[in-house]
């Protein structure tokens, strides 16, 4: 393994930098790194190769989490063209998509009784997300449509949000 700290994520793992990913690679080449710089392995090493050593882990734990979530794949590769995906400050939507979130909404509220609807709600929530993501492999890996990407990356966030609000409310009804 290349010890690098300038190199990255994917470069880290020897995986192409792209957002289709094979989980399986991902994972193999995560525990092949981490095996290799587990801190454990520098034990008896002198203090400056132990801090290396802990250093290159937390890397390596840090690229294997940006990598393995689909969104945060997408958010580093647009980070590393250059883009800033303004998931803080821009909250322009196509009208479409401000209106099928007011219909989740809307759809949450009247299922917050029901563990069974809102579990309901989730399956069809990850539905559109996977089609969300199938979007984005083609905006990044095809057309290299990073402004297109952007969007959609602030699309998946707030369906991420929306997996929390279902997942809440799924919760407090078990409690």
């Amino acid at each position: 393994m290349n010890h690098d700290f300038n190199q990255d994520f994917f470069a880290l793992f020897g995986l192409p930098r792209r957002f289709a990913q094979d989980a399986a690679a991902l994972d193999a080449a995560w525990r092949a790194a981490a095996a290799q710089v587990h801190p454990d392995r520098y034990a008896s090493a002198g203090d400056a190769e132990k801090r290396s050593a802990l250093m290159l882990a937390t890397r390596v734990n840090e690229a294997y989490q940006t990598l393995k979530s689909p969104l945060n794949r997408a958010r580093y590769l647009l980070q590393l063209s250059g883009v800033d995906t303004q998931e803080e400050n821009n909250t322009r939507m196509p009208a479409d998509f401000l209106m099928a979130q007011m219909e989740w909404r809307e759809d949450i509220d009247d299922a917050r009784a029901s563990v069974d609807a809102l579990e309901s709600l989730s399956r069809r929530l990850r539905g559109e997300v996977k089609a969300m993501q199938a979007e984005l492999e083609t905006a990044l890996d095809l057309r290299g449509d990073l402004d297109g990407a952007a969007v959609l990356v602030r699309k998946l966030r707030f369906m991420e949000k929306l997996d929390q609000e279902i997942s809440d409310a799924i919760e407090s009804l078990l409690d």
